[in-house]
C-alpha cells in the first residue's frame, strides 16, 4: 500500500543524495501504479496528490492521467478539485486524452454549485484545445451573464482562452463583455476589459465596432471617475491608491478607444486630466497610472494642454531616483519627441542630467 502524501514528502526531504531521492521516487511510483490496476477508488484523489508532488519535482508522472479523468467524473467536489489541479498540470492541450474530458466539463460548467463551475472554467482556461473551445464557447458565454460575481470573473478569462485559441469566435462574446462594464464587482470589470482587450488584439475590427457603441466610453469614463474620486475602500486599496489594477486596464481600452477617434477623445479628456492632477506619483501603484495615462493621452486625439500635462508628468519621473521609473519616462519620450518637440525640449536639461 502506497503511503500519505505528508510522508513522502517527508521522505523526499530526508534525503541526503540524488539516487536515494530517486529510489524513494521510484518506490512510490511502483506502488501507485499497483493501486491503479487494482482500480481502487479509496484513495484515488490521494494518489493523484501525491503524482502531482512528484510531478513538481520533474519526474514522469504521465501514467495517471486516466485516473484524472476518472476523478473529473466523481460527484463530490474534494474528488474534483484534485482531478482538475492534475488535468491543468499533468496535461496540455496536445493530448489526445484530453478530448475524453469535453463531455465531463460540459456537465460542470452547468452545475448548480458555483465551485465546481469553477473548477470547470479554470481548467477550460488553462488547457482548452482549439476543437475543445469551440464545443464549451455557448456555455462559457451563458455563463457570463451568471448571477454569482465568482462565475462571471472567471468566464471572462476563460473566453480570453476560447477567443485566442478560435478567433471566428469573436463576436459571439462583444456584447456580453459590453454589457459587463455596468458590472459593480472589480474582479468581474477587469476580466470584462482584459476580455474586451484581448477581443481586440485578436480582430481589430472590433475596435471599430466598440467605437461605434455609444455607450462603451461613458462606461468607462465613469468606472475611472468613481476610482479616482472614491474615498479609502479597504477592500481594493494598494499603496494608498484605489484598485490601481484596474485603473490601468481602464486607461488602456481608453486608449484603444481614442485612437483615430475624435469623438471618443473629447469625451475622456476630462477624466485623463484628473488622473493626470489628481494621482500623486509617490508610489509604484500610482505611477503605474500616471504612465499608463501619459501612454492614452499621447495615443488619442489630445489637445496640446493634455499632452503638455502627460509630459510634465514624463519630466517628473526623469526626477525619480528610480533607475526604471526613469528609464520608462526616456523611452516614452523618445516616441513623444516626433509628435510635441516643443514640450519635450523643456526638460533638455533633465535629460542630459540622465546622461551623466
Amino acid at each position: 500500500m502506497s503511503i500519505k502524501l505528508r510522508d513522502l514528502i517527508r521522505s523526499v526531504r530526508s534525503c541526503k543524495t540524488a539516487a536515494e531521492e530517486r529510489a524513494v521516487i521510484a518506490k512510490e511510483c511502483a506502488a501507485i501504479r499497483g493501486v491503479f490496476k487494482e482500480n481502487d477508488v479509496t484513495y484515488r484523489h490521494r494518489n493523484i496528490a501525491k503524482l502531482l508532488f512528484i510531478h513538481m519535482l520533474g519526474y514522469p508522472t504521465h501514467f495517471g492521467q486516466m485516473e484524472c479523468l476518472k476523478l473529473i467524473a466523481a460527484t463530490s467536489y474534494p474528488e474534483k478539485r484534485i482531478g482538475y489541479l492534475g488535468l491543468t498540470l499533468l496535461m496540455d492541450e496536445k493530448q489526445e486524452v484530453l478530448m475524453l474530458v469535453t463531455n465531463s466539463l460540459k456537465n460542470d460548467l452547468g452545475s448548480k454549485n458555483q465551485f465546481i463551475t469553477g473548477l470547470a472554467l479554470c481548467s477550460v482556461g488553462n488547457v482548452a484545445s482549439a476543437e475543445m473551445s469551440r464545443d464549451l464557447a455557448p456555455e462559457v458565454e451563458k455563463l457570463l451573464s451568471n448571477h454569482s460575481a465568482y462565475i462571471r470573473k472567471k468566464a471572462c478569462l476563460c473566453s480570453i482562452r476560447i477567443i485566442k485559441k478560435v478567433p471566428e469566435l469573436v463576436d459571439n462574446f462583444v456584447e456580453e463583455a459590453v454589457r459587463l462594464l455596468k458590472d459593480r464587482h472589480h474582479g468581474v470589470l477587469i476580466g470584462a476589459m482584459q476580455l474586451l482587450l484581448s477581443m481586440c488584439e485578436v480582430n481589430p475590427e472590433v475596435v471599430v465596432t466598440l467605437q461605434s457603441k455609444s455607450n462603451v466610453v461613458p462606461d468607462l469614463v465613469r468606472i475611472l471617475k468613481s476610482l479616482i474620486l472614491s474615498g479609502f475602500t479597504p477592500d481594493h486599496d494598494v499603496s494608498g491608491t484605489t484598485d490601481p489594477f484596474l485603473q490601468v486596464k481602464t486607461l488602456r481600452l481608453l486608449r484603444m478607444m481614442g485612437t483615430g477617434n475624435q469623438t471618443a477623445s473629447d469625451q475622456m479628456a476630462d477624466i485623463l486630466a484628473q488622473v493626470a492632477t489628481n494621482v500623486e506619483g509617490n508610489k509604484n501603484a500610482s505611477n503605474a497610472i500616471l504612465y499608463e495615462c501619459v501612454q492614452t493621452i499621447m495615443g488619442v486625439q489630445s489637445m496640446g494642454g493634455l499632452r503638455v500635462l502627460a509630459i510634465n508628468i514624463l519630466g517628473r519621473f526623469l526626477s525619480n531616483r528610480d533607475n526604471n521609473i526613469r528609464y520608462v519616462a526616456l523611452n516614452m519620450l523618445a516616441k513623444v519627441v516626433a509628435v510635441d518637440t516643443q514640450a519635450v525640449q523643456r526638460h533638455r536639461n533633465t535629460i542630459v542630467d540622465c546622461v551623466k
